[in-house]
């Protein structure tokens, strides 16, 4: 085990290099999706919840073996890494949308009324007044996703990339090590996970002394 760490620590760096990349652009999606759905763009509205239902009900596998595989067929290649952050984005940009869809359906309208009664416009008030207090609401679920998210890297494998699952099937493949495979697997997602896990319930709970959230 001590031999081959060295091959987790580069594979975790590559998982959580990819997945970071794709929670940020899906925090960019999530919002800007959230944002359509609150203002009720008609055109834009119905795309953004074909989008969300499309992404939500097919596996990241599935959109990987697309992306990798399907495309190439009509002449579009893709890098792994550029499949692995389009497939991350693309699943995680819906649930980041409904997250911040449902903090910013928590403010009540009349917040919305006041400031502009008070001379602010709609985008000062989205600015100033609605979004912070929706941005706490959502923090739970938003890092609830990132958490996901970072799961998901896991079926990276599938696009060739040298990810934590595929160095520990690759070395299960090599010296039939399955328990010390595994075993080595679960310590390195547990060292990637349990400090935003931790993080993420600080943050919570600063967000609740501060006076957001329930």
């Amino acid at each position: 085990m001590g031999e081959y760490a060295h091959l987790y620590v580069e594979a975790a760096k590559l998982t959580l290099t990819l997945g970071v990349i794709g929670i940020i652009f899906s925090l960019g999606i999530g919002l800007a999706c959230s944002l359509i759905q609150y203002y009720k763009i008609p055109f834009l509205k119905r795309i953004v919840s074909v989008y969300i239902e499309l992404s939500r009900n097919t596996p990241l596998l599935v959109q990987l073996f697309f992306l990798y595989f399907g495309l190439p067929k009509i002449g579009v290649m893709i890098s792994s890494e550029g499949c692995a952050i389009i497939g991350l984005s693309f699943l995680g940009g819906s649930y980041m949308a409904e997250a911040f869809r449902s903090g910013l359906e928590a403010i009540e309208e009349s917040q919305m009324e006041s400031g502009l009664a008070i001379g602010l416009s709609h985008s000062q008030v989205m600015r100033y007044v609605i979004f912070p207090q929706a941005l706490s609401i959502s923090v739970p679920a938003l890092c609830a996703n990132v958490i996901f998210l970072i799961k998901e890297t896991s079926v990276f494998s599938a696009v060739a990339l040298a990810d934590l699952m595929y160095v520990a099937k690759d070395l299960i493949g090599l010296y039939y090590q399955t328990d010390e495979a595994l075993l080595m697997l679960v310590i390195a997602y547990l060292i990637l996970l349990l400090p935003i896990s931790l993080a993420a319930a600080w943050l919570e709970r600063r967000l609740r002394y501060a006076g957001f959230g329930n």
